[in-house]
């Protein structure tokens, strides 16, 4: 199953079930899957394309909670983000370690590869923060 059908199928259950968080978000999901098919001439994206516009969409949620404070005592909008970004985060691959990452780097480091744009490169396609990446790489390369 696609990560598309995926999306598609799950949101048929949260709107079943009347999970208007889940149903929500998957319709925006979903609409702006179809707009990017639509303007890009695409029957179908790829899944690590899908997979961006979900990274994209992480990304806009933690910048949300970060800006949001409990207004009055109360801290609704900053719950349904966090529940958003729970949602959202069970279609991504599972991140890299920091830890996992310093090994990398320091495997690099070891073949002689130390070109800071070079060692990003190798993280190409890896499920990791690149932000994270690049303070590891300031910290075994110096």
């Amino acid at each position: 199953m696609t990560l598309k059908e995926r999306i598609s199928a799950d949101y048929m259950t949260a709107f079943r079930a009347k999970n208007t968080v889940a149903k929500n978000l998957l319709s925006v999901i979903k609409g702006e899957i179809q707009t990017i098919e639509k303007n890009t001439g695409v029957e179908t994206l790829s899944d690590d394309e899908i997979t961006k516009i979900l990274n994209k969409t992480v990304k806009s949620l933690n910048e949300t909670i970060k800006s949001l404070a409990p207004v009055d005592g109360k801290g609704e909008d900053i719950v349904q983000a966090v529940v958003e970004l729970a949602i959202i985060e069970a279609y991504l691959p599972k991140q890299l370690s920091k830890e996992e990452i310093f090994n990398k780097i320091t495997d690099l480091k070891v073949a002689g590869i130390t070109n800071i744009g070079q060692i990003m490169k190798e993280f190409a396609g890896l499920p990791v923060d690149r932000k994270v990446v690049s303070e590891v790489i300031k910290e075994v390369i110096g």
